[in-house]
């Protein structure tokens, strides 16, 4: 498990992080209602373990997610380290578990990231922030044997 000084954001994601676990993944404020899930990734350059709270959509047995970075213009650092290091740890709930992360890209980006407006209008308000395309990820459970 991670430790405070490993996680990205500071203080913030560690308050998010830490409610979420308290509260069996729910978290309040601007996530109130809103699916979250710790990602669990090994820094590309570095190597060590970082953990990010994300909202994600639920689609089938599988979690989507977006490199939003709130609307900045550059990819958030976890994008870099999924692209380098896609077999990461994921908590959604009480439950932990390893998923795949494979980038999605075209119409099947396009279609998941409007679900995903859909469920956070928020997001929409990213789009307004910058001229570049979210990074859309799929993440896929993967089997205990495998």
């Amino acid at each position: 498990m991670s430790t405070n000084a490993s996680r990205p954001g500071g203080g913030w994601n560690d308050k998010v992080i830490d409610e979420f676990r308290a509260n069996q993944g729910n978290v309040g404020g601007p996530f109130a209602g809103a699916p979250m899930i710790l990602i669990h990734h090994r820094g590309a350059r570095s190597g060590l373990e970082r953990v990010n709270p994300l909202v994600y959509l639920p689609d089938g047995g599988e979690m989507v997610i977006a490199a939003t970075k709130g609307g900045a213009p550059t990819n958030p650092d976890w994008y870099h380290n999924l692209k380098a290091h896609p077999r990461i740890t994921a908590e959604v709930g009480t439950e932990t578990f390893t998923v795949d992360a494979t980038e999605i890209t075209g119409s099947e980006r396009d279609e998941l990231w409007r679900r995903m407006v859909e469920l956070r209008p928020g997001f929409a308000d990213y789009e307004t922030k910058t001229s570049r395309v979210f990074p859309v990820f799929r993440l896929t459970r993967v089997d205990a044997g495998a």
